[in-house]
């Protein structure tokens, strides 16, 4: 199917509120792969969009860009895939391929701008509708490969969620075995922060607000240690005791903190997306540390992290619900009543 109808649901105005919509998709051309969709993830990027947090939005949304697929048509210049075979697509399609970002495999910090999967203008001058629907089309050199015997449905939050905290981890050496890890938050990405940290045999610190998530940070998904951080005894026992700290949490919290509990020269990285930063100087200048900030990830270590959650039996925990729960699952994220991530099962439901 070049052209023609694609079936998905879409948000028509701020208030969010997703269902059918058809569209059209842009002809395959010939480096583009077409791909039947599957499954897609949920990802709080996503509320973002449908209900235009960031004042951008252009309606219809058509959310979802964790994406996991059938290939069913190739361009003829395409080389890398085949009809048939099971491929990812995640929060970027296309990026200008020339400028030294590009050719690091860093797609994902073009200096043009990468262009997003849901309400990006793509190349044609439509706007781009992301994975809750029924197919795609996207250029080879955007596309993955999903390991042979991987779950469809536990790939799709690898997509956004997975890379998010695998790669600032490989780029920060987070991967030293016996060095200590602390994962601010037990959200989509910090269930996943604490799974790599134990495959990289860290020794793993969990912070949470929230005692009731003790039990599953301990013993499913086998952290060595539990802090509820507003505990301030529990917390003081942690001053200058951690290599890493991987910071999962949007809500506004303290950074001098966390800050705090680093070693001499350990490192801070922030993934979640707080309204602002606020930290006091002498917080990074008296331990000689370093504050970082990361985007998802470039193809060539999005590639790297499928293979490694393959080869180290990683899967995310995940709920798998129609495309008609689409909506309740969306409130139900923003309240964080999800253990750990949503996916959808477009290939079932989407009719």
């Amino acid at each position: 199917m070049a052209k023609g109808n694609c079936l998905g649901w879409a948000a028509r105005d701020a208030s969010g509120v997703l269902s059918p919509y058809t569209f059209t998709r842009r002809d395959v051309g010939e480096d583009d792969v077409s791909l039947r969709i599957t499954h897609c993830g949920v990802c709080y990027a996503d509320v973002v969009y449908t209900r235009n947090k960031l004042g951008d939005s252009i309606y219809p949304v058509v959310p979802g860009h964790e994406i996991v697929g059938i290939v069913k048509e190739v361009g003829s210049n395409v080389h890398g895939f085949k009809v048939g075979d099971r491929v990812g697509v995640g929060a970027y399609l296309d990026s200008c391929r020339e400028c030294e970002y590009c050719n690091e495999r860093l797609e994902v910090y073009c200096s043009k701008g990468a262009l997003y999967t849901i309400n990006g203008v793509d190349v044609d001058g439509s706007v781009t509708k992301g994975g809750y629907s029924s197919f795609i089309v996207v250029h080879e050199r955007y596309c993955l490969s999903i390991p042979d015997e991987y779950p469809s449905a536990s790939a799709a939050p690898l997509l956004c969620a997975g890379i998010t905290v695998y790669s600032p981890m490989v780029r920060h050496k987070i991967n030293q075995p016996g060095k200590s890890l602390g994962v601010v938050g037990l959200g989509g990405l910090g269930h996943l922060a604490v799974k790599f940290g134990k495959a990289f045999g860290l020794n793993v610190t969990v912070f949470s607000t929230s005692i009731s998530k003790k039990e599953e940070a301990l013993n499913l998904l086998g952290a060595d240690k539990f802090i509820v951080s507003s505990d301030e005894q529990e917390m003081t026992g942690m001053v200058k005791s951690l290599d890493f700290i991987i910071d999962t949490v949007s809500a506004n919290h303290s950074f001098d903190l966390y800050l705090s509990l680093l070693k001499t020269a350990g490192t801070f990285v922030l993934v979640g997306c707080p309204n602002e930063v606020k930290l006091n100087p002498l917080s990074i200048l008296v331990g000689m540390k370093t504050i970082s900030g990361s985007a998802t990830g470039g193809m060539k270590e999005t590639q790297e992290m499928l293979d490694f959650c393959a080869a180290h039996n990683i899967h995310p925990n995940i709920e798998v619900v129609p495309i008609q729960y689409a909506n309740e699952a969306l409130e139900r994220l923003i309240k964080s009543d999800v253990k750990y991530r949503f996916v959808v099962d477009i290939e079932n439901s989407l009719k």
